[in-house]
């Protein structure tokens, strides 16, 4: 894994995505190496990895708390803030830089909400922090229950169990907890919903929208069927009834 220190000139971007406010990625790239990633075309815009491959490095904004402290400082109208859309806000260089919790202190220290995407247990390190906060949710990621599938899709991302234990221990905190089913990878819908709905305060579903990326290895595995409409279709009205009005489909 190729690391690289950058500098940058802004930290808190307005956000396209829909319920979404506003995004901070405190890491360009991810260690995590999902086959599938939508993020990948993060690659081209990067000034040291453009010809790299997506999963093989991470840029870290080493003065993303700087900048931001200075953005929070200037905006009238407080916000919801999203960590983080292109990365993994928690993948493991986190461990040594821990930029996303100098950004949750700035946050929270400004009065902004924040919701935290992951799909690593490395959250837990900051769970005392997270507890202490009156606006703050974290979802994990969790495209599956079946870890074999997990290590051919996501070769270098936590286990499945391993979250599930995370998510458990935030839950029990107090701190608001939910799950991002997405993509729909192959899975059992009922082993997925009795592992996840006691803890979650919601879950949002989201087909496999990147079929090419990973449609060999699905296909060498026995997976395929999990490429169609029909499996895409049938997975999120299985889940929508299981979860009930936990359920968002995306």
């Amino acid at each position: 894994m190729d690391v690289v220190e950058i500098r940058v000139k802004g930290a808190l971007t307005k956000s396209k995505i829909p319920g979404v406010e506003y995004v901070i990625n405190p890491y360009i790239g991810c260690g995590h190496g999902c086959r599938y990633c939508y993020a990948a075309f993060m690659s081209k815009w990067s000034r040291y990895h453009a010809k790299s491959a997506w999963g093989t490095f991470v840029e870290v904004k080493v003065n993303i708390a700087e900048v931001l402290r200075n953005e929070l400082s200037r905006k009238r109208k407080r916000g919801t803030v999203l960590l983080s859309s292109t990365c993994d806000p928690y993948q493991p260089v986190e461990a040594q830089f821990a930029l996303t919790k100098e950004c949750i202190l700035l946050l929270d220290r400004f009065g902004w909400g924040i919701d935290i995407l992951t799909r690593s247990p490395l959250v837990i390190r900051d769970i005392d922090l997270l507890r202490s906060m009156s606006n703050v949710s974290v979802g994990f990621s969790i495209p599956t229950d079946n870890d074999q599938v997990r290590e051919t899709l996501e070769p270098r991302s936590p286990s499945i169990a391993a979250r599930l234990k995370a998510l458990k221990e935030l839950h029990r905190a107090g701190i608001k907890t939910w799950v991002f089913i997405a993509p729909m990878l192959p899975l059992n819908p009922e082993k997925l919903h009795e592992a996840v709905a006691p803890y979650v305060s919601y879950v949002m579903i989201d087909r496999l929208n990147y079929q090419g990326k990973v449609r060999r290895l699905l296909y060498e595995k026995g997976w395929d069927y999990a490429l169609t409409e029909s499996y895409a279709t049938g997975m999120e009205s299985k889940l929508n009834i299981l979860f009930g009005e936990k359920a968002e489909i995306v």
